[in-house]
């Protein structure tokens, strides 16, 4: 029987190659993102060619308004949830705490922090009233721990946040057999450094990790896919590292 799967920012990156990756593995999906159809679309056509059913749901996760209809259109949709992927994210460009604004913040706080924690509480819900369990991954980031000084503090604050939330979350809801874990990437070749000003970025500090090399979006995919899976059904609580060693 295949599960239900919903993914937030599933267009590019990290959540499109989970999404490609859970298509095989026997994942319905429900894609969300909120402005690229083209990318999400692209990505659905490659999740059908494995024979998931998938829906696309455009939403703001910054706006309650659209994840309460993102929600709805799942439940008509699929009728049952069974794992969610919190990936939605947002970075901003490279500066110093001395240059933060407060709508910058707001902004990066709305997206990392409150609609993941929203979108987190609607799946929970949903798992806890079909009583069968269910997994969430949470997407945060090893600048949750390095603090990221001179790029982006406010996003590592914000990944934090999401830290404590997964631990928090995940003792709140391991009674009704509802696993919560997260992963922690690092220096990972997707478009995102280029969202921070600094294309190249990867191609940089790849060589500084213990491994020497940046990561690929697969590599997070596979972590999140096995978090996800029966052969993690006693984790929870945990945020796994996927860093090169950094």
């Amino acid at each position: 029987m295949r599960k239900t799967l919903l993914i937030t920012g599933a267009s590019a990156g990290i959540g499109a190659a989970t999404a490609r990756m859970a298509a095989r593995q026997n994942y319905d999906l429900a894609l969300n993102y909120r402005s690229d159809h083209a990318g999400v679309a692209a990505v659905a056509r490659d999740c059908e060619s494995a024979d998931a059913r998938v829906i696309l749901c455009p939403a703001d996760v910054a706006q309650p308004d659209d994840i309460d209809n993102m929600f709805a259109q799942i439940d008509a949709e699929f009728g049952q949830l069974d794992a969610m992927v919190n990936n939605a994210g947002v970075v901003d460009q490279i500066a110093r705490v001395t240059d933060l604004t407060h709508d910058r913040l707001r902004r990066m706080f709305d997206i990392n922090v409150i609609g993941a924690i929203l979108v987190a509480k609607e799946t929970v819900l949903r798992m806890q009233a079909q009583g069968t369990g269910g997994a969430i991954v949470n997407v945060s980031s090893a600048a949750a721990r390095l603090g990221s000084a001179n790029t982006f503090v406010d996003y590592a604050a914000s990944k934090a946040a999401i830290d404590t939330f997964t631990k928090g979350l995940s003792d709140e809801v391991a009674g009704d057999n509802i696993r919560v874990n997260a992963v922690r990437p690092g220096i990972i070749d997707t478009a995102l450094h280029g969202k921070a000003g600094e294309a190249n970025r990867a191609d940089r500090l790849g060589p500084t990790a213990p491994l020497q090399r940046a990561g690929t979006a697969q590599e997070v995919a596979d972590a999140i896919l096995y978090l996800l899976s029966d052969q993690a059904s006693y984790i929870t609580g945990t945020t796994l590292d996927v860093t090169g060693g950094r």
